[in-house]
């Protein structure tokens, strides 16, 4: 008997065009003095420095309009849509300030580049006008008494600082979970951690809820939420950037910096970064040395000079779609000029060895800093652990942390004197072939689901050298999560590692938004909408018909489905199955490319439903009808039907 033929709606070219969403989240509302003057929204996605500078200068919005569509597009997407959590506090006074920067303006008095640009902060910079937690709920309101460093240099630059991003508790890890701030999930799959600790800061620049954020890193920190947000990420030479007024996580190893959607948009921000700190024993090695100058330094054709070494020991280990998109990145840095060659460091894991001082210093590092914070809520890290005021994530590191018994131990001298070792054989080696930078994978496996252990990273080599290293976007795996490439260069080459950076994007858009947080439409989160309803699909025979409905909801990158089975002998199915099939529709193909992606119904099962985040292989299948309802018969047949506009159901 020949199978029911589908009945098939249009709501798919809908839903993935990255306009649709269940979730209707309402924007903050501007104080009510002022509702009245408020424009309508400029487009800030992907908006760079440069282009909000602009649209200022000219005219066209005022600093108080881009706080205001930040704020809308944080309000869709980060506690709402995909449910980002990026953020763990909103600067209740940003738009305040970005009104008196407007009158700044107005008046002809504009500081710079970043003069009322929204940028994001990590939870781990003090401001004195709101808490700085570490996301541990343990410091959800330690109040410091004066901003960071860094923090009174964006100020001082104009910076309008419109929120404090979520991050991994203490800094302790690199998947973005806390007690006070929770899970932070990636953009570009929100089912997906984003990296860390500064994934809060990561996942919010993606996402395009602020024009540029700073993040620290102690080992990887910055790079790996870059490399898994399309992002650029510099962790500069150890002393460029102060770390007054930063929660530490370890002295030796710790620095800030920030990270940014474009090449252009980093060097502006670090130039705003670095500096002399007579507060920060480590800035001292700027002294006689002229102050770097990032955004200047920029030179497209930075490339045709320089000599890039494929770092092999990083590429052991790695997942294969990593290892071919970064070697596709230096193939096309070698189209672009540079001189590639290839470098083995047999003896590297054993140079690696036992270089990090990170867990000796934290227990006595934090209590230095909470010392300075006035009525700090808790002193210690015993005080902590005793009140269970962590995420039991961090258990076992932070039980293992407080079993160091003094700060300065014969261990830590030996890592010290391991860590001057490892930078002077990786400054031989690039000396001895010339290299401006090595070049390898920033993490070498994908991001892991969120609750998930993330192996990979490569962040040991620049943190335990004191070396400078970039993170730069690479291109995108088959299923859609960014990759990025990271160069390690010499100490105080920050600048030219920025201006590499910047040839490379030159050569090729390898960054792209995030699907899951489109633009919104007159600040609302977009809708698509069909009088069709959800797609409704049905596959089999008269004796066992599977009807399917699906709902897709877009920025979320979730399938909610609803399936039953009907007929004369419905029993004649075993199973009822959403299946994906190759590009050219056949049902056999090469290794992964047909597989069954969840199954609806099993033997004996009338009816069912659930949801099914899907990654970005599975949401371009939907998108080109590769996604099959499918009935599995008594008799070995398979009866299916596409999940799109105008399929034929297929037999085999």
């Amino acid at each position: 008997m020949s199978p029911l033929p589908p009945i098939v709606f249009s709501l798919v070219a809908a839903a993935l065009c990255c306009t649709a969403a269940d979730a209707q989240p309402t924007r903050p509302p501007a104080p009510r003095s002022s509702r009245a003057a408020v424009s309508p929204q400029p487009d800030v996605v992907e908006a760079s420095v440069t282009d909000l500078s602009a649209m200022m200068a000219n005219g066209r919005v005022t600093s108080v309009q881009l706080v205001d569509a930040y704020l809308a597009r944080i309000a869709a997407y980060d506690h709402a849509g995909p449910a980002l959590n990026s953020l763990i506090r909103i600067n209740p006074k940003a738009r305040a300030e970005a009104a008196a920067l407007d009158a700044e303006r107005k008046a002809g008095r504009v500081r710079g580049s970043l003069h009322g640009v929204p940028v994001i902060i990590k939870d781990n910079y003090d401001t004195h006008d709101m808490p700085t937690s570490g996301g541990s709920l343990a410091l959800a309101n330690s109040q410091p008494s004066r901003d960071a460093f860094v923090v009174k240099r964006m100020r001082d630059a104009g910076a309008v600082i419109l929120a404090k991003a979520n991050m991994h508790e203490l800094a302790a890890g690199i998947t973005n979970i806390g007690s006070l701030g929770g899970q932070t999930r990636n953009p570009y799959d929100p089912a997906r951690c984003p990296g860390g600790s500064s994934g809060g800061t990561g996942a919010a620049i993606a996402a395009s809820f602020a024009a540029v954020g700073w993040g620290s890193d102690t080992c990887g920190s910055i790079r790996i939420p870059s490399a898994y947000g399309s992002l650029f990420g510099l962790r500069p030479t150890q002393g460029l950037v102060s770390r007054t007024g930063i929660i530490p996580l370890s002295h030796t190893q710790d620095i800030g910096g920030p990270l940014a959607r474009t090449a252009m948009d980093l060097a502006i921000a670090l130039d705003v970064s670095v500096g002399i700190d007579p507060a920060d024993s480590t800035t001292r090695v700027l002294d006689g040395r002229p102050l770097p100058r990032f955004e200047a330094s920029l030179d497209r054709n930075a490339l045709r000079t320089a000599r890039v070494g494929i770092f092999r020991p990083y590429f052991q280990d790695t997942d294969a779609e990593i290892a071919d998109t970064v070697r596709a990145a230096i193939a096309a840095m070698r189209a672009a000029g540079a001189t590639v060659v290839e470098v083995s460091v047999p003896e590297f894991d054993t140079l690696l060895a036992n270089t990090s001082v990170t867990n000796m210093e934290t227990k006595f590092d934090l209590a230095n800093y909470l010392r300075t914070v006035p009525n700090a809520p808790v002193r210690t890290l015993r005080e902590i652990i005793d009140r269970g005021l962590f995420d039991r994530a961090l258990e076992v590191r932070f039980r293992t942390i407080d079993t160091v018994s003094a700060p300065e131990s014969e261990a830590h001298t030996r890592a010290l004197a391991r860590r001057t070792l490892l930078r002077a054989r990786i400054e031989r080696i690039m000396d001895s072939l010339s290299l401006d930078v090595l070049a390898y994978p920033t993490v070498r496996q994908k991001p892991v689901l969120a609750g998930e252990v993330q192996t990979g990273s490569t962040c040991n080599l620049a943190a335990q050298s004191g070396l400078p290293a970039i993170s730069i976007p690479a291109g995108f795996s088959a299923d859609g999560l960014p990759v990025g490439v990271e160069l390690l260069g010499r100490a105080f080459s920050d600048t030219r590692l920025v201006s590499i950076a910047y040839a490379f994007e030159a050569t090729g858009a390898r960054r792209r938004a995030p699907y899951t947080t489109p633009a919104l439409v007159n600040g609302r989160t977009p809708v698509a909408t069909t009088s069709a309803g959800p797609i409704v699909v049905r596959a089999g025979s008269a004796r066992a018909t599977a009807t399917g409905r699906f709902t897709y909801d877009a920025p979320a990158g979730v399938l909610h489905w609803n399936a039953a089975l009907s007929g004369s002998r419905p029993d004649d199915a075993v199973a009822v199955v959403l299946r994906r099939v190759n590009a050219d529709g056949a049902a056999v193909g090469p290794a992964g490319s047909t597989r069954v992606i969840v199954r609806l119904l099993g033997p004996g099962m009338r009816s069912a439903s659930g949801t099914l985040p899907l990654n970005g292989t599975e949401r371009q299948a939907l998108q080109q009808g590769r996604l099959r309802l499918s009935v599995y018969e008594r008799s070995g047949e398979i009866i299916e039907s596409a999940v799109a506009s105008g399929a034929v159901p297929a037999r085999r």
